[in-house]
């Protein structure tokens, strides 16, 4: 038998790139197969075998691969030009869209990627208030820049690193971290450090451990809270920013921050992203204030075209999409409970939207410490068994998976036989009693 093309590649990708991925979350073992081409709800690796695919980019295809209508849009664009160094009327339309779309983005930057948009977030932020602390919640992960590189979720929780070597104590000092849905530590927080804390960060659901909900309440007293001290109210939009419904999680729960940074669904497929919240906030960023920001590509036109033809399409298509996309989750979420109860598993299983995950406990979920009590075993079998049976999802127990318009209804009567196959597998190895 020859050897698996994918599993040469890993090994050779290896000799050049650490681990032989350019992002930890795509490693897994024994090797992680190796795409060639994508289209709709379907990834086709090196070795000609298909997945349906529930990882979908960690969530940034919420519209599927290959979408048509955005791909059309960039053909027109390419031979314009794909990059210049210089404004676009484009730009203007496009933050015109987003600011439409999202509650609180009265002005906005564009950027590359989410780990820009957070960090450059937080520093408008401190800039604004003349504070220097933050305040972030245990296991939400907010990119990979050392302000908020300390008890992350996503890869960092996922490899046993939430603190990553190379992130100078200094640069956390200022960093405080709470547990999510703890509205006690909070208020205990403020009591004493009031004066200093220029921001909490917060992802509105967390979708880097699992999935975690926002206990009812929560996301309101965050708001009254950080309004009463005078602190920025930053919500981490990066996944939930046009999934959870056009307006993302504030238009969702009705709540509005003061800032909120967006990316993966609002690029198409395409490096993009955004920070923004309040004039007042934003105006402090250079030239007209004395934040600096700056970014050779961003806003480039290839990634505003994409996300234009991304917001265009959401615009016109909500009423009908969002519905569907939300039956369609209930509908696994349905099957994974009858088919958890059939095999006795303890689990929990939480969804929203479009997003869902289970956990291999017995145990309520309702921050990054009950997540840990997940089985890691349990799970894995889960994972590989999907991955035999043609399903691919996140290979980690934190992360989430994610329905995207293109999933049919045979996917999803697929996917029921894959589980059952995934679940069976999974039983085998809990502990003895």
């Amino acid at each position: 038998m020859t050897e698996p093309k994918s599993m040469l590649l890993y090994e050779r990708a290896k000799k050049t790139l650490p681990g032989g991925v350019n992002s930890p979350v795509r490693a897994f073992e024994p090797y992680p197969f190796f795409v060639e081409c994508a289209q709709g709800s379907k990834l086709y690796d090196a070795d000609g075998k298909k997945y349906l695919d529930y990882c979908m980019a960690y969530g940034a295809l919420l519209l599927g691969h290959a979408q048509p209508e955005i791909l059309e849009a960039i053909k027109a664009q390419l031979p314009r030009g794909t990059l210049y160094g210089a404004p676009t009327e484009l730009e203007v339309q496009f933050a015109e869209a987003i600011s439409q779309a999202s509650p609180c983005m009265e002005m906005m930057r564009l950027v590359s990627t989410g780990t820009e948009a957070t960090m450059h977030a937080i520093r408008a932020a401190r800039g604004y208030t003349n504070r220097k602390k933050i305040i972030k919640f245990d296991g939400c992960f907010h990119g990979s820049h050392d302000n908020v590189l300390v008890k992350a979720g996503s890869g960092a929780a996922t490899f046993g690193a939430p603190n990553s070597l190379g992130v100078p104590q200094e640069s956390i000092q200022n960093t405080l971290v709470l547990p999510y849905n703890n509205l006690e530590a909070i208020e205990n927080t403020f009591r004493t450090e009031s004066p200093n804390i220029a921001a909490v960060i917060v992802e509105p659901v967390m979708a880097n451990v699992g999935l975690i909900l926002p206990k009812s309440g929560y996301l309101e007293s965050l708001r009254k809270i950080t309004q009463t001290y005078g602190t920025v109210l930053i919500f981490d939009e990066i996944i939930t920013g046009f999934r959870l419904a056009l307006g993302g999680a504030q238009e969702y729960f009705g709540v509005k921050p003061d800032m909120a940074t967006l990316g993966k669904v609002l690029g198409g497929g395409f490096p993009l992203a955004a920070f923004g919240g309040k004039t007042e906030i934003m105006q402090t960023i250079s030239p007209a204030g004395k934040v600096y920001q700056a970014g050779t590509f961003s806003g480039n036109p290839i990634s505003a075209t994409a996300g234009m033809a991304t917001l265009s399409y959401l615009s016109k298509n909500k009423n009908q999409l969002y519905p569907k996309l939300e039956k369609n989750t209930i509908e696994l979420k349905k099957t994974l409970t009858d088919q958890t109860t059939n095999y006795k598993l303890p689990v929990q299983i939480h969804s929203i939207a479009s997003l869902y995950q289970i956990f291999f406990t017995p145990q309520t979920i309702t921050d990054y410490d009950s997540a840990k009590q997940s089985n890691p075993a349990m799970f894995s079998a889960y994972f590989h068994e999907l991955l035999k049976q043609g399903v691919f999802i996140p290979p980690s127990q934190y992360e989430t998976c994610f329905i995207s318009e293109a999933h049919t209804e045979t996917d999803l009567k697929f996917t029921t036989n894959a589980f059952d196959c995934a679940l069976k597998a999974a039983a085998k190895t809990r502990n003895p009693p």
